[in-house]
């Protein structure tokens, strides 16, 4: 898997090439996360977003298909009783219906075959009236062309399967009936946009 074989150099992207987003991206998801939060945390790569989460929510479960993923993240968790991690299939989420008061999938749903079922899982497992996170890597361009970025990692074996802009990222929600939207824009080498939608 080609997660797998990136694991053990993923963090060089998060915290040396894309570092001022990321950075930008962590302190954005920390501030909506409560004490009181039960959270699920969908493609948790190694632990960018967990670390933070963990310390301010009341209990997360972290996942990730990729097994070295979950143990990296699981490894700078370590100290932090309130963390759980298990792999997990986006598409196919183990957990009962509204079980979870933040549902948090970051920079996966452009990769998927597709995202509009791994959407409806999300917001299954969330609770009513909690929120559904969803950061994902944009696209400069309009055109509908691939970027330099997903060029370069698509050749290494990670294919972007939707070249996102805000534009279209917002014509996604809306195609499935989530109006409810707060995004935000993180402008850098890769931007990101995140988008968190309230469930009624």
């Amino acid at each position: 898997m080609f997660w797998d074989g990136v694991a053990g150099v993923y963090d060089l992207f998060v915290n040396v090439y894309n570092k001022k987003v990321h950075k930008v991206l962590c302190d954005k998801i920390n501030s909506m996360i409560e004490n009181t939060d039960e959270v699920l945390e969908c493609a948790c790569g190694t632990g960018m977003l967990t670390v933070g989460i963990a310390q301010r929510c009341k209990h997360i479960i972290a996942t990730d298909f990729s097994i070295k993923m979950l143990k990296k993240a699981e490894k700078k968790c370590c100290e932090l009783r309130n963390a759980e991690f298990c792999q997990a299939d986006i598409m196919r989420l183990n957990y009962e219906d509204e079980s979870f008061d933040k549902v948090i999938a970051a920079n996966v749903i452009h990769l998927l075959d597709n995202p509009s079922e791994a959407f409806n899982e999300l917001m299954r497992v969330c609770r009513s009236g909690g929120e559904v996170i969803i950061p994902t890597y944009m696209n400069r361009k309009t055109d509908g062309t691939d970027n330099r970025f997903s060029k370069t990692v698509g050749k290494a074996g990670a294919n972007f399967k939707k070249q996102f802009t805000l534009n279209t990222y917002k014509g996604f929600f809306a195609d499935m009936g989530a109006h409810d939207v707060k995004y935000t824009f993180i402008n850098g080498r890769v931007p990101c946009a995140i988008a968190v939608v309230t469930k009624k």
